[in-house]
């Protein structure tokens, strides 16, 4: 099985078949796609002026499709390399347990669905680097009641009983899942609640 670097060196290839070098770059995001597969294939496609459905895109619009994935994909390794090291300090000072910040990680090891999008067409339209940067900062930081990505404080309680069951809150602004860690225990009980229980986003801060 192909790996992501030698798919992207596939769309790459001048020589190669427009169907082919498209059908890489879709193959790339089952390798790496922070919104999730069809979450990102529609956001890559929005800011790159590609038809979702053509077979034979302008390759420059696919080779700066290709550039902001890896923008992208650079930052998640970063800081997997990152977390990975922060590990090992804490597994030698007798750490051995990852604390419940280290769950959200664990799910999206690889950064298949970091942001994950549970409607494939809303989504962040800020380049993915930008969005996985805001996400770490904010991981990074003390919890908040507002979306890291968008700054937008309409957040919900979704569940999913689809091949991979999920529940957890996501933004009705940008659309994303945001990770718990990022969100305050008040932020996390107000999303729970029904929207008409739920108390003004201003008096939930």
């Amino acid at each position: 099985m192909a790996g992501f670097r030698s798919l992207a060196r596939q769309v790459r290839d001048p020589r190669g078949d427009l169907a082919l070098r498209r059908y890489s770059l879709r193959k790339c995001l089952e390798r790496f796609a922070p919104y999730g597969h069809r979450a990102t294939w529609d956001h890559l496609c929005a800011r790159h002026g590609i038809d979702p459905e053509d077979r034979a895109p302008d390759p420059v619009r696919l080779m700066r499709a290709l550039d902001e994935l890896e923008e992208a994909r650079a930052v998640w390794l970063a800081y997997e390399a990152g977390f990975a090291e922060r590990r090992r300090r804490e597994k030698h000072a007798g750490l051995r347990r990852p604390g419940a910040f280290d769950d959200w990680h664990r799910r999206t090891w690889g950064g298949h669905g970091v942001a994950r999008c549970t409607d494939p067409e809303v989504h962040p339209t800020e380049p993915l680097a930008e969005v996985l940067r805001r996400l770490i900062a904010a991981l990074g930081s003390s919890p908040g009641s507002a979306c890291p990505v968008c700054a937008d404080t309409g957040i919900e309680w979704r569940q999913e009983r689809g091949e991979e069951p999920w529940a957890g809150p996501v933004c009705t602004g940008c659309g994303i899942a945001v990770p718990q860690p990022a969100l305050t225990d008040r932020t996390l009980a107000r999303a729970r609640l029904p929207r008409h229980r739920r108390p003004a986003a201003a008096a939930a801060a």
